[in-house]
Parts: structure tokens; C-alpha cells; sequence
């Protein structure tokens, strides 16, 4: 497919109608068109999909009656094309001509003139249809309703700056592999090629990038030095101490970034075993591990049922990074304003809980499980996180003391955007007599 916006339009088709993820979607999309529109097709995608709960209610207005379900990829390009009109620096003309010559490839010659029309009424009508969409808290946003009102709920004061965060673009971080140099250290082959970094106040290991850059290219990627990793998901090494001699079990474990920083922090461990339910996820893990020249245990196993892949000896540190709503990192993947639901969110909840109570009596006594997740949400935190102590008199909260983050009555809550950080949460549990 040669037309960008084209391209464009299929991938939030899929996204939006098929619930399939960007992350999936892109590669293979990024590698059917030329380079030099690799950047632009990705702008679009993105950008779409991030704007989809604000662009489809001014698609809606200008429309005396839906599209059929067949017509789909002409939603999503009339979508590409209002995003284009009112967040790219695109030129208007050019904007609604190119979309307009996508209809072709979509094999869709008759909506020329409903795609010309739908965008040009947009131009002359932009201020006007802004006013009247953004009466609604869901386009003036950009988020699915039932978020909106369940951040209102959780974070009265900050429901606001989250929603405003999860609109921005992502700053690109790495973490400097601490066995091969410091963050300051690294910096000066970094200024070397011109690209400014800066250390992260709440991470030691972090740098971040004033702009993103191919990380491949980047001085010493291919030899171990640095991982691409944001600040708020490297405190978990941190969190967890692991010790000289210990067993660790890093649950849940792709795409592997924290069990890497794991092992760069303490590289005289007796184990560290990874799993995740997921076999190409698990792939991912050993081409990390592999090229920061790192050794693990991995399994492609569930960890809610640790007797298919645990042999009986216990750990000092478990990491269980639960699967979670992701609702933390959605300014990194806007497709989660599309493909999670309101029903999902107690399905996650029971899920960890299973989880959690499974891979408890893996610790000794007097070892550290640290739970975490990419959420914002109580339900999937500091409530289940009271819930399991209530359960379970010999768990204990070591409080984590911070400058970073909201604390909650367990754990401690990073919302998106402080200090330019993902939304996290974390929380420490020992394991008492």
C-alpha cells in the first residue's frame, strides 16, 4: 500500500473494529511503506488513536447518517483526516487532497466526494464544532466515559492533569546498564552525536532524552550498555534489593526490562527465574537478556499455577508485575482508550488476586515480594493490596518512603506525567514467622 493515509486508516480500522493492538499492528505497517513516511504513518496512527473519542464526535456531527460497518476504513480516514486538520502542521489544501487520493487505494471511488466534503466543512466550520463537542467531558478529553468517571472517582483533585497527561507524547528514557558505566559517563559519547540528555531526580540509573532517537543507533545499544526503560518502571530493581545469593522470581516478566535492571543491579545472584504465559512475549525476554549478556531461568508458564513450573525451592524476591488495565501508560499506547472496557477491570482485579495468592507461599520468611502494576486505578492496587493483608496476618507492608509518587494506605501511587514519569504503582510486602 503506497498511500500513507491509506495505511493509516486500515491500522485504526483494525485497531478500532477488530480490537487488535497497535503494537502489533505497526511493524508490519511501518514495513509496506516507504521510509522516509515511516515517521508520518506512525504520527497518524498514534495521533488518531489517541484523539479517536474527540475526532469520531466531530465525524459524527457533520454526518446525516452513519457509515455501514463494511465502510470502516472510510470512518477511520475521515478520522486520520480531522486528526491531520487539527493537531498536524500539515497545510490544510494538502491535508484534505492526499486524504482525499487515499480513497483510491482503498478501492472506495465512490466516497471521494463524501471524504472532500466531510474534511472541507470541517475547515470552515473548525472553531464551531469544537465548541459544541467539547461540551461532553469524553471529547474535550479524549477518553471513554467510564475512565473518565472512574479517575473522578479515585483522584478528585488530579483526574484533570491525568487525562491532560495521558494526551502527551511520551519522553523517550533509557537505563544505563550500571555493570559498563554511570548516566553521567554515558552522556558524554551521547553529546558527542548531539542528542542532550538529562538524569532522572528519582532514578539513578535513567537518562532522558530531549528527543527520541532510533535507539539502535545509539553508542553502545548493541553491547549491553543501556535499555530503553521509563524512570518510573526502573524503581522496581530498586524496590526489590535483591541480595547477593538470592533467588528471584520475576513473574510476568516480559518484555524483560525490569528483569534486566534486576540482574545489572545485583550480578551475583544464585537465580533469577522469568516467566510469562506468553511464548514470542518470552522471545523478547531472551533477546534483552542476550544482548545485555545476562542469564535467567525462563518459563512460558502461568503463574496462578506455579505447580506446572515451580520446583518446590523457595525465593527471597519475588517481582510480580501484574497484568493490569494499563491505564498508567496509556499516553504511550492510545489504543488502550479503544480496547479496554469498564467489564475488564474486575476480570483484572480477580486475576491478580489469583496470582498474588499463588505466588505468595513461594517466599521465605523474611523475603520481599514487591507487586506492581502500570494501573491508576485503586481497585487493581492499594484496595487489592488491603484486601490480601486483611487475608494474610503474616504479610506485613514495608512502607515505601519516597520522594516520589502519592501515598496510599498501601503501596504508593505514581500518577502519569510526575516528573515526567509513567503511572506506576508499588508496594513492598515481607514475609513474617
Amino acid at each position: 500500500m503506497k498511500n500513507v493515509r491509506a495505511l493509516a486508516a486500515k491500522t485504526v480500522q483494525d485497531v478500532a473494529y477488530k480490537g487488535r493492538s497497535l503494537s502489533t499492528l505497526l511493524p508490519p505497517a511501518l514495513e509496506r511503506c516507504k521510509p522516509r513516511d515511516r515517521g508520518l504513518l506512525q504520527e497518524l496512527c498514534y495521533g488518531t488513536l489517541r484523539y479517536h473519542f474527540r475526532l469520531k464526535p466531530l465525524l459524527q456531527q457533520q454526518m446525516s447518517k452513519p457509515l455501514k460497518a463494511k465502510d470502516g476504513d472510510i470512518e477511520s480516514l475521515l478520522l486520520v483526516g480531522l486528526y491531520q486538520l487539527l493537531y498536524l502542521r500539515t497545510p490544510g489544501h494538502a491535508a484534505v487532497s492526499e486524504t482525499v487520493s487515499a480513497v483510491q487505494e482503498l478501492k472506495k471511488g465512490w466516497a471521494r466526494g463524501l471524504v472532500n466534503g466531510v474534511l472541507r466543512n470541517c475547515q470552515r466550520n473548525l472553531d464551531k464544532l469544537q465548541t459544541a463537542v467539547d461540551a461532553q467531558y469524553s471529547s474535550q478529553y479524549a477518553h471513554p466515559e467510564w475512565l473518565i468517571e472512574r479517575l473522578q472517582q479515585a483522584w478528585p483533585e488530579q483526574w484533570q492533569a491525568i487525562l491532560t497527561a495521558n494526551n502527551q507524547h511520551p519522553p523517550m528514557t533509557l537505563r544505563i546498564n550500571s555493570q559498563h558505566l554511570t548516566p553521567e559517563a554515558y552522556q558524554q559519547p551521547l553529546l558527542k552525536q548531539q542528542i542532550n540528555a538529562t538524569p532522572h531526580p528519582h532514578s539513578p540509573t535513567a537518562l532522558t532524552l530531549e528527543k527520541p532517537q532510533d535507539v539502535s543507533q545509539l553508542p553502545g545499544f548493541a553491547d549491553g550498555w543501556l535499555s530503553v526503560q521509563d524512570s518510573a518502571a526502573q524503581l522496581a530493581a530498586p524496590l526489590l534489593d535483591a541480595q547477593k545469593g538470592d533467588r528471584v522470581l520475576d513473574a510476568c516478566a516480559a518484555p524483560g526490562g525490569k528483569s534486566g535492571h534486576i540482574l545489572e543491579q545485583q550480578p551475583q545472584l544464585k537465580t533469577l527465574v522469568a516467566i510469562d504465559c506468553d511464548a514470542t512475549r518470552l522471545i523478547r525476554i531472551e533477546e534483552n537478556l542476550q544482548r545485555l549478556k545476562l542469564n535467567a531461568t525462563l518459563h512460558c508458564a502461568d503463574a496462578s499455577e506455579p505447580s506446572s513450573w515451580w520446583n518446590g525451592e523457595q525465593f527471597e524476591r519475588i517481582l510480580l508485575d501484574a497484568p493490569c488495565s494499563a491505564t498508567g501508560v496509556i499516553r504511550r499506547h492510545p489504543d488502550i482508550k479503544l480496547l479496554r472496557k469498564e467489564s475488564d477491570i474486575d476480570e483484572l482485579v480477580a486475576l491478580q488476586q489469583r496470582i498474588l495468592e499463588a505466588l505468595w507461599p513461594l517466599l521465605k520468611v523474611g523475603g520481599r515480594l514487591l507487586y506492581a502494576t502500570c494501573s491508576v486505578l485503586p481497585d487493581e492496587n492499594s484496595d487489592q493490596l488491603n484486601r490480601f493483608l486483611a487475608n494474610h496476618p503474616e504479610a506485613k507492608e514495608q512502607t515505601i518512603t519516597a520522594e516520589w509518587g502519592q501515598p496510599c494506605n498501601v503501596g504508593r501511587q505514581i500518577l502519569p506525567g510526575e516528573t515526567g514519569m509513567d503511572g506506576f504503582y508499588y508496594a513492598c510486602l515481607e514475609k513474617l514467622a
